[in-house]
C-alpha cells in the first residue's frame, strides 16, 4: 500500500500563489508516475500536472506556463508550485500516484490521498 497526503491548500487572492506538497510513504518503490488532480465543484476531476520519476512531465493546456510539476525522490515528495492564480483554479487538489506512467489517464492511478483545498478570490 501507498499512502498519499497533500498538503499547501488555503485562500490566496488572484494573481498569488502557493505550493503543494504531497509526500508519498508505504511501499514507494512500487510508484512510478505521481500526478496532480483537481475537482471544482460541479465539475469533474481532470489532470492538472504529472511526473514520472525520470522526470517526464504532462500539463492541463489550463495551466502551463502557469504551473509547475516537481519531485523529489529521494523525499518521495512531489510539489505543485502555482503562480498566477485565478478564480477558476478554485478546486480540491488531489495527488495520486500509479506504477507506471499513465499519461492522461485518472482511472490507472492506482493511489489517492484525501485532497487539498485550495481557493482563489477575486
Amino acid at each position: 500500500q501507498v499512502q498519499l497526503v497533500e498538503s499547501g491548500g488555503g485562500l490566496v487572492q488572484a494573481g498569488g500563489s502557493l505550493r503543494l506538497s504531497c509526500a508519498a510513504s508505504g511501499v514507494i518503490f512500487s510508484i512510478d508516475a505521481m500526478g496532480w488532480y483537481r475537482q471544482a465543484p460541479g465539475k469533474q476531476r481532470e489532470l492538472v500536472a504529472s511526473i514520472t520519476s525520470r522526470g517526464r512531465t504532462d500539463y492541463a493546456d489550463s495551466v502551463k506556463g502557469r504551473f509547475t510539476i516537481s519531485r523529489d525522490n529521494a523525499k518521495n515528495t512531489v510539489y505543485l508550485q502555482m503562480n498566477s492564480l485565478q478564480p477558476e483554479d478554485t478546486a480540491v487538489y488531489y495527488c495520486a500516484a500509479a506504477s507506471q506512467y499513465v499519461g492522461y489517464d485518472q482511472s490507472r492511478y492506482r493511489y489517492w490521498g484525501q485532497g487539498t483545498q485550495v481557493t482563489i478570490s477575486s
